[in-house]
């Protein structure tokens, strides 16, 4: 990559995701050119929207976003992923935990608000927090699918399922009824929907017996926002031929392109140096640097999707969204807690 664009400097926090304006009236409002969307992943979601604009005179600035999430205000932390649909964008939360257990509850939700109505005054976003149903869809597809996954370890079955149920049991919490102990603890990091729909989620974990990353597709994601129904897994799969012998690697990214088929980064299954237990029973899968794939399901043999690497990211570790517009590729980081726009 050959420039930094913009630095976004909040201590302790993190970019996730890369995704771009498509509002006139928004990038008129700022007086821009071009934005993008960048969510932190320290907070609520409310508080943890950004847009890096590029305004008409070619600087680069961030613009902290006001939003309101009414009664959900507080109650949800850790979005990582972004995706347009139908005039909303939807900010996916991890549905993780820490980095040494257990899964949290404020992490599983989903969010959406009218990219046009962040042009004025305070942003409304509502948020639907699903208290573990789409982790039980996402394990019920991947227990379906004809594909092997990396068994955790015990270490992180421990710490990531039977503790979450323990505590969960502990508080009389309806939700323990959709986790079991045989579940895989699940790291959401990229979603794009499709043309029909429906929305591919990647992983960082699980990952292939391979170590290859793995997409999740789901239907019913917008009827979440109208009470009509909780999203259901239609299929799992697997992206091959961009894994590094012996690696691990999971999604970092995931973008639609306009020609169809979908760009990605794809790397570390988590972040070494900070305590992970993932890290601790999979040591491959940290020192992985980001690469930049492309990958079309229709070519897709039963489970397998082949993919092909459009640019390896080295040194680069922490690549935390990418988008392809206007010819070029933009990619946005969180080396040293500092959200970098760079232009490769």
């Amino acid at each position: 990559m050959t420039l930094r664009l913009v630095e976004f400097v909040v201590a302790g926090n993190e970019a996730s995701d890369l995704l771009p304006v498509r509002s006139p009236a928004l990038l008129a409002a700022h007086r821009a050119r071009r934005g993008f969307w960048t969510v932190l992943d320290e907070g609520p979601v409310e508080q943890c929207l950004v847009l890096l604009l590029e305004r008409e005179d070619g600087e680069w600035t961030a613009h902290h976003v006001d939003a309101d999430a009414g009664a959900e205000n507080g109650r949800t932390e850790d979005g990582e992923a972004l995706a347009h649909h139908d005039g909303w964008v939807y900010v996916f939360g991890s549905h993780f935990g820490s980095k040494r257990g257990p899964l949290r509850p404020r992490r599983a939700f989903v969010a959406r608000f009218r990219e046009e109505d962040a042009a004025g005054g305070r942003l409304p976003v509502r948020v639907v927090r699903n208290r573990f149903r789409l982790h039980r869809a996402i394990n019920d597809a991947l227990a379906g699918a004809a594909l092997s996954t990396l068994p955790p370890g015990e270490r992180v079955r421990q710490r990531f399922i039977v503790e979450t149920l323990a505590r969960g049991a502990a508080r009389e919490k309806g939700w323990v009824s959709r986790l079991a102990e045989g579940d895989l603890p699940v790291n959401v990091e990229a979603a794009a929907f499709t043309p029909y729909g429906t929305v591919l989620l990647g992983l960082r974990f699980p990952v292939t017996a391979a170590g290859e990353p793995i997409p999740v597709e789901l239907t019913g994601v917008p009827e979440m926002f109208t009470e009509c129904g909780w999203p259901c897994a239609v299929g799992a799969y697997a992206l091959t031929g961009v894994t590094p012998p012996g690696a691990l690697t999971g999604f970092r990214a995931v973008a639609p392109l306009a020609t169809g088929g979908y760009a990605a980064v794809v790397g570390s299954i988590d972040a070494p140096g900070k305590g992970s237990v993932l890290l601790d029973e999979h040591p491959q899968g940290g020192e992985v640097t980001s690469r930049h794939v492309r990958f079309w399901p229709e070519k897709a043999s039963g489970h397998l999707v082949p993919a092909e690497l459009v640019a390896d990211l080295a040194p680069f570790h922490h690549v935390e969204g990418l988008a392809e517009a206007d010819g070029r590729c933009w990619y946005v980081t969180d080396e040293d807690h500092r959200v970098a726009l760079w232009l490769g």
